[in-house]
């Protein structure tokens, strides 16, 4: 499994790519692994405001529905418009294509909340 270095990561399996005040979120290899093939994927839109720790998306799989947490609080900026059509690219690159969403974040504070690749390596290692 792939925990890449330069990302942080959520105990609730979400990763963060962290570039000044803007943060790229998407899904965790352990997370798509864990769920099986995603057939569905609901996102927010442009302008949505989202609350660190609070659902703002579903990831649908044959095996279950997952709610999406936003890892940090800020207002959504864009949106991978290309994963609701092509749901199944959360199983086959959820580090590159399988990007969710952009937040602009509103506390960088929270983002000492988050783990680093090996804090979460060894997070899903307990579980």
């Amino acid at each position: 499994m792939e925990f890449p270095e330069e990302l942080k990561y959520t105990e609730e399996h979400e990763w963060v790519l962290v570039e000044d005040d803007l943060v790229t979120v998407g899904i965790t290899d352990f997370a798509q692994d864990s769920l099986g093939d995603v057939v569905f994927v609901e996102l927010p839109e442009v302008g949505v405001k989202v609350e660190a720790g609070k659902p703002f998306g579903v990831v649908e799989s044959v095996k279950a529905v997952s709610d999406i947490y936003a890892p940090v609080s800020g207002e959504v900026v864009e949106v991978n418009e290309e994963l609701p059509e092509t749901p199944e690219v959360l199983n086959t690159s959820p580090y590159e294509d399988g990007w969710m969403i952009k937040i602009r974040i509103s506390d960088p504070g929270e983002l000492d909340e988050l783990l680093d690749a090996d804090a979460y390596r060894e997070f899903i290692e307990e579980e």
